[in-house]
């Protein structure tokens, strides 16, 4: 039962009176990237006061999966401004408009970017990202969603792309669900965000400024274990000089094709391939027309105490005339002490990507990282998913119900000295191709999270890079990075 046709039947039962059906849970599933999850409903006669229907989270990663259709319940709690997040649009529940905004502040502080070999200097500024939306819900098969972003730097001497975007449309898409053949199909066409598991390779960019969209055609049908789905993109090019000038780009695709089982053994198993079309690519070792096909395998579950999640991809292809022959893979795994104060979470991170060992052979072996997350290794951005091996043990525990506190230590090294040390973005650090020991360096890392309340969140991550050797003899630098967030939903 969807938890629109449980809000019909709480209304005609005179919902939240004395005796009423009020046993909804919250249909928004923030924790999914990549798909709208529809909430499930339990009916029982309760009393007012024992209400358990919940409100959406108003700091979702996905605002377009939030619900807000239980608002239409009596029995929930009234907040300032809710007139706004359900606007009933007929006698229908489910058919209705929700408004919302995020923002976001960061102030960062960098002081040795590319570890002092690029031309950028030491730096400290802030970032602002701010997002407003309209969310139409038509029935329980259709929806239109609607979002707009302005993300500034303030201070911020090397401005980049993924730094500044004046207003224009980050997401601008219709979905369709619909029940077919014992299970359920899903469509969404238009601008829209995706990402796949830990976003280690496809994911929305959340770390830097400005998130990654995608003019996209996405299908997907689920039925019982199995899940599958198609998508043709065009990833958005951003554009800062105006408002609104923000468009596909015409030069780069990716498409591909995904399968998902949940329940294997004691994990999920989901396997994709997709194609990877751009214009005019530059490595160190190749220049011309990139088209580069993906292969990806995961494997993620628990069985406590223990978790993990482990991905592989294979990439091959063509650059120009030259062939792509590329890897990567990346282990997540831990412990947790569930019965200690604080829940304290041992934690293992392995992860490698190939690069390019051997120059002019008609090879590239640099692995693409293509869509990856700005923070699956540390906001600070000195590392990046090409030619590297990096290993890092972490603690995270809970200091109270709303705060996590992390701390970890990485170590790093190149797949090849071959191939270049890279930051962020496939950015080379200069010099180092070629030149120095397998051996980058080390990093400690320390961050905390507070959620203050349903739609505050606090953020401070502090990152100390100790460069190698090798690369300390071309003139590297020690790095500190150390970011403050704040970040506001409604």
């Amino acid at each position: 039962m969807t938890v629109r046709r449980s809000i019909k039947r709480a209304k005609r039962a005179a919902a939240c009176a004395s005796l009423a059906v009020c046993g909804l849970t919250d249909g928004a599933n923030a924790l999914a990237a990549d798909t709208a999850e529809t909430g499930t409903t339990k009916t029982s006669a309760v009393d007012a006061s024992q209400c358990s229907a919940k409100r959406p989270s108003s700091l979702s990663f996905n605002r377009w999966q939030e619900d807000w259709s239980v608002l239409a319940l009596p029995c929930v709690p009234r907040k300032p401004f809710d007139a706004l997040k359900y606007i009933p649009l007929g006698g229908d529940p489910s058919t209705y408009l929700s408004l919302g905004a995020t923002l976001r502040e960061r102030f960062e502080l960098n002081n040795t970017p590319l570890f002092g070999l690029g031309s950028a200097r030491p730096d400290s500024y802030v970032i602002q990202r701010a997002q407003v939306h309209a969310d139409a819900h038509i029935g329980e098969h259709v929806q239109a969603f609607f979002q707009l972003e302005d993300a500034r730097p303030f201070g911020k001497d090397s401005v980049t792309p993924v730094d500044k975007n004046p207003l224009d449309i980050e997401q601008a898409f219709v979905a369709f669900v619909y029940g077919v053949g014992g299970g359920t199909f899903k469509a969404r066409v238009g601008r829209q965000e995706m990402a796949f598991d830990l976003q280690r390779f496809v994911s929305v960019r959340d770390g830097p400024n400005v998130r990654q969209a995608f003019d996209a055609l996405w299908a997907d049908y689920e039925i019982d274990k199995w899940r599958f789905i198609g998508y043709m993109t065009q990833p958005v090019q951003y554009r800062d000089v105006t408002a609104f000038d923000d468009v596909s780009n015409r030069h780069l695709t990716f498409s591909g094709v995904r399968v998902e089982r949940a329940n294997t053994g004691p994990g999920d198993l989901s396997a994709y391939w997709s194609r990877y079309n751009r214009d005019n690519a530059h490595f160190i070792d190749a220049t011309g027309t990139e088209h580069r096909d993906v292969f990806d395998v995961r494997y993620a579950g628990k069985v406590a105490p223990f978790d993990w999640d482990a991905e592989t991809m294979v990439q091959t292809g063509h650059v120009g005339n030259d062939t792509i022959g590329a890897w990567a893979f990346g282990v997540l795994s831990g412990y947790t002490f569930a019965s200690v104060a604080g829940s304290p979470r041992l934690g293992l991170q392995v992860d490698g990507a190939s690069g390019d060992r051997h120059p002019g052979d008609g090879r590239v072996g640099t692995f693409n990282p293509l869509f990856p997350n700005g923070y699956y290794f540390t906001l600070a951005g000195y590392t990046g998913y090409s030619n590297l091996i990096h290993v890092k043990p972490s603690i995270t525990f809970k200091v109270t119900p709303k705060v996590t506190l992390l701390t970890a230590l990485g170590f790093q090294w190149r797949a090849t000295t071959a191939d270049a040390i890279y930051g962020q973005g496939s950015a080379v650090v200069p010099g180092t191709a070629g030149k120095g020991t397998r051996w980058t360096g080390m990093y400690a890392q320390v961050r905390a999270d507070w959620l203050v309340s349903s739609n505050v969140a606090l953020a401070l991550e502090a990152v100390h890079f100790e460069v190698g050797d090798s690369i300390r003899a071309l003139g590297a630098r020690n790095a500190d990075y150390v970011g403050v967030e704040a970040k506001f939903g409604w």
